[in-house]
């Protein structure tokens, strides 16, 4: 229970009353002090009241939403104590900025439920708790404030700006049905068998080879091998220095119409990071949707590696990987890549995006060329982000390498960019 400013004047006036008794004896301060007194005692209870048998329930439509989208949640509060409330406020409390969560309802009748609903446009990355909410009330008389705090385990979780990509162009030679690689691995249906052994525990039952384990009198099992050509691995750079970013500052969903639901007039923010996440969800999206084995690493303030794997679950973690991923690492991206080239099988295609312009991303890439690895880079040219300097010098480096290159400026549609950007001539490496 908290005292409000009426509160402060009304106990001013009840001591002035004791004081005036006591010094003239008047009738009138006697009638004041029962008066005030009755008041405050009044309306203390009031308020304690006020909010007694207040339910409320807060719902919202997912638990996954991406960057641009409009996130809707419902409240219904209901009243079941036998008297109405005069006044009834839900302030929504969590990190979510949220349009139209907070409502103050009046004169909420016994057994009565309101609804309304609260708008969000989602502005930034995370994950975010749907709670606490609180609601307040009190007496009429502005004596008193009370609360209740209504915690909640929903979370939201704000993905990156993704788009649908109709294509990809990869370089020659990089489609799936290049040279075997004998290693085990986790895929639940690989798609070549390269032996049989005997049965270990763990071992998938629909991997028991029936022929070789009737024959043998024995439990058998199929190994597999793997194309390692299908393997795309996407590197990310979350080096702080390297990126340029703003502040992002929440739409006034009050300007907006409650029927643009759509995301036709989003614009990423100008922030090179934002754009390196957008890339990666939607690339990552494009080649798990067409079955492709897909992997991904980044070194922000810890290193993060997700081996590659095919199937959505796969790209729910990517995806859940970059909605939490910040731009605080300290190390470039040509360290990631000499580390992490060491595990990744021949023949893979190694998907780069960074807007660095180091030399030492050259020489990082040419390494992974004689490793047997095909890489592709996607730069984000700094100076399109407000930065004095471009990626221009190490465009050129790549196209003397002829190694498949894209140059992402502040504004572009991205679509449009990655799925037309690599030219025939890019696709094409030396040998």
């Amino acid at each position: 229970m908290h005292t409000r400013n009426n509160f402060w004047g009304v106990l001013i006036l009840l001591i002035g009353a004791i004081a005036g008794a006591v010094i003239t004896h008047a009738g009138i301060y006697h009638r004041l002090i029962i008066f005030t007194s009755l008041l405050i005692v009044i309306s203390w209870i009031w308020a304690k009241l006020s909010i007694a048998k207040v339910e409320l329930q807060r719902e919202s439509r997912g638990e996954r939403q991406q960057l641009g989208q409009v996130f809707e949640e419902q409240f219904t509060v209901s009243n079941v104590f036998p008297f109405s409330k005069s006044w009834i406020e839900i302030e929504d409390a969590s990190r979510m900025l949220s349009t139209g969560s907070t409502r103050v309802l009046s004169a909420v009748r016994p057994n009565s439920v309101r609804n309304y609903s609260g708008y969000t446009l989602l502005s930034k990355r995370g994950e975010y708790a749907l709670s606490p909410t609180i609601i307040y009330s009190g007496d009429p008389f502005g004596l008193f404030l009370n609360k209740k705090i209504i915690e909640s385990h929903e979370q939201l979780l704000v993905l990156p700006f993704l788009f649908d990509l109709n294509r990809f162009q990869l370089p020659t030679g990089q489609l799936p049905g290049g040279t075997s690689l004998r290693r085990r691995t986790r895929e639940v249906q690989p798609p070549n068998a390269a032996g049989i052994r005997e049965y270990s525990a763990g071992d998938s039952l629909n991997r028991i080879h029936w022929p070789s384990t009737a024959r043998r009198d024995r439990w058998m099992v199929k190994e597999f091998e793997q194309d390692p050509q299908a393997d795309i691995w996407i590197l990310l750079d979350a080096q702080s220095e390297v990126h340029v970013q703003v502040d992002v500052q929440p739409q006034d969903l009050d300007q907006i119409p409650l029927w643009w639901l759509h995301r036709s007039s989003y614009k990423l923010p100008a922030d090179t990071f934002e754009y390196a996440t957008s890339l990666a969800g939607s690339i990552a999206r494009y080649f798990s949707r067409n079955g492709q084995v897909v992997g991904f690493a980044s070194q922000a303030k810890q290193r993060i590696v997700l081996s590659s794997e095919r199937g959505e679950r796969q790209l729910k973690k990517i995806l859940k990987t970059l909605s939490l991923l910040n731009p605080d690492g300290a190390t470039p991206i040509n360290s990631l890549i000499e580390t992490q080239a060491a595990f990744l099988p021949r023949g893979s295609t190694v998907i780069l995006i960074t807007p660095t312009t180091q030399n030492s991303l050259m020489s990082a890439v040419v390494s992974l060329i004689q490793r047997g690895l095909n890489p592709l880079v996607i730069l984000i040219d700094p100076s399109s982000f407000g930065r004095y300097y471009g990626a221009s010098t190490i465009a050129e480096n790549l196209k003397s390498w002829n190694v498949p290159h894209l140059v992402i400026r502040s504004g572009q549609d991205l679509k449009q960019v990655v799925e037309h950007g690599f030219t025939e001539t890019q696709v094409k490496y030396t040998t």
